[in-house]
């Protein structure tokens, strides 16, 4: 998958992807990071690529031309015209969901705004989606913009060394993930370590992995309701997961 990004900030913009998991899959070819400049593509003096909102207002608006310029030359690269996406507050929400859908994409345009915004004429013309990171202000695009691209990227296969991660995560089904917990042995709150080594195994099927597993609790545990959440484990050895129940939990599913 290509990720373009039309920015006036380029380098900001691959510092931020070419590290960790971004960075690692960048490098075996899985998906591809490009920050096109801007200002490469003015016809003004001294790189200028904003000008005075046209009938006054205070701040300035990025012009039209470069980016449309820009677009231009990268259409003419990629051989067809991608989705863009504009970063701006009036946009969509973004979420996981909107997240899957793009990652059906194979190349995928990000246009960063800074300032006071970008002329609306250029945006009729190439823009096809309008996205927010929140309702909060902003200096430009370029952080919500890699804030989609990780969360997209994440859903392309071979990204995460195990694709099941991205399908389990949190806000998968628009539900939260259960807490997670390691192996170690912590003596500051080794009620967990006691927790573990007591609790009885119960072996799941790999069909209940797609399902929603919840756990009813006893009232009358000793354990805080913290310790009782469910805690998965993947059996290397076999494809099934074990969930660890103790204190008479009854496992539901739907």
């Amino acid at each position: 998958m290509n990720f373009h990004v039309l920015t006036l900030f380029p380098e900001m913009i691959m510092n931020g992807l070419e590290t960790s998991i971004l960075g690692r899959a960048a490098a075996k070819g899985i998906v591809s990071f490009e920050a096109v400049n801007i200002r490469d593509y003015t016809l003004e003096r001294h790189g200028k690529v904003d000008d005075y909102p046209y009938g006054g207002g205070a701040g300035m608006v990025m012009q039209a031309e470069p980016i449309y310029r820009a677009y231009e030359a990268l259409v003419e690269k990629i051989g067809k015209k991608p989705r863009v996406i504009y970063m701006t507050p009036q946009g969509q929400t973004f979420n996981q969901g909107i997240a899957v859908d793009l990652a059906k994409e194979e190349d995928l345009v990000f246009l960063c705004g800074h300032y006071e915004g970008v002329d609306e004429r250029v945006l009729e013309m190439i823009a096809t989606d309008y996205l927010s990171a929140g309702d909060y202000v902003l200096t430009g695009g370029e952080l919500p913009a890699m804030m989609m691209i990780d969360c997209i990227s994440r859903l392309v296969p071979g990204v995460l060394n195990n694709n099941v991660s991205a399908e389990f995560e949190t806000f998968h089904d628009n539900l939260l993930e259960y807490p997670q917990y390691t192996g170690e042995l912590f003596r500051t709150l080794g009620i967990v370590a006691d927790y573990i080594r007591n609790v009885e195994f119960v072996c799941i099927s790999c069909l209940f992995i797609e399902r929603i597993v919840l756990f009813k609790l006893r009232s009358n545990s000793g354990y805080s309701v913290h310790i009782k959440r469910m805690i998965v484990k993947r059996i290397s050895s076999c494809n099934v997961y074990r969930i660890e129940s103790a204190c008479g939990h009854k496992v539901v599913s739907y």
